[in-house]
């Protein structure tokens, strides 16, 4: 098992914060009635892809019945569909969907992690928690330093949460520190940091963040990475010659 193996086993076993275990755990126990017959994942939700990737995406924290069912990040409800329809449109995912941790979904050059690994109550961490799972972060970025070239940071929290862990893991953060907004970038030392609106319902229902925007930034970061991006709806249109 290398380095990020080790570091996903270990996260998995977490039980540092009292209040997301016990929220984790209640929801694996009652469980949503769509998913009564499945076994709930229950537990810290690792980081997911290759672990040479040079795109890294982070999001906010797992949520309760995907990601805290599922056991993979973003695996099993709407926030994950539309990411990874969007990997997928644009050539870094194998398939447009993630139904379950043996979906067979390959993510191509892009790891996705989060700064807190626990489903909270409300998909609102408090700012200890955040802090007290902040050396997860800080160990995964340092891992993949080797390889890392450009980070997408999906919201407000995420984008708070991750600076000071690249402060932490090396990378010189700028002073003042930049402001989280819906294509904002900034330059760590020659890591491309991109921000972009979370891909929660509320943003993808109402229009604030529509598949292009996604697709855009997704792609301007893929290519700052060095990763071969197809053209929007090109990996479609490759599938389906393939097939036919």
């Amino acid at each position: 098992m290398d380095g990020l193996g080790e570091l996903d086993e270990r996260i998995s076993h977490c039980r540092a914060c009292p209040r997301l275990v016990d929220w984790r755990e209640e929801v694996a126990r009652t469980k949503r009635a769509a998913f009564a017959d499945q076994t709930y994942w229950g537990r810290p939700v690792p980081g997911f892809g290759p672990h040479d990737a040079s795109l890294l995406i982070i999001g906010l924290a797992p949520a309760a019945h995907g990601g805290n069912r599922t056991g993979r990040m973003f695996t099993g409800d709407r926030s994950g569909d539309v990411l990874f329809r969007a990997l997928y449109d644009i050539g870094l995912a194998s398939r447009p969907d993630a139904v379950g941790a043996d979906d067979g979904l390959t993510l191509y050059g892009v790891r996705v992690t989060a700064p807190v690994h626990c489903a909270p109550p409300a998909n609102k961490p408090t700012p200890a928690e955040r802090d007290t799972c902040r050396p997860w972060l800080v160990q995964e970025l340092n891992l993949l330093r080797p390889t890392l070239r450009a980070v997408v940071v999906l919201g407000a929290f995420g984008w708070q949460a991750a600076l000071p862990a690249f402060a932490a893991a090396g990378w010189p953060v700028p002073r003042p520190r930049p402001v989280f907004a819906h294509g904002a970038r900034a330059d760590l030392d020659g890591l491309g940091l991109y921000g972009c609106y979370h891909v929660s319902q509320r943003n993808t229902f109402t229009g604030r963040l529509t598949p292009e925007m996604l697709r855009t930034t997704l792609s301007t970061a893929a290519r700052a990475a060095g990763l071969q991006v197809a053209p929007n709806g090109a990996a479609d249109q490759e599938r389906t010659d393939e097939s036919s």
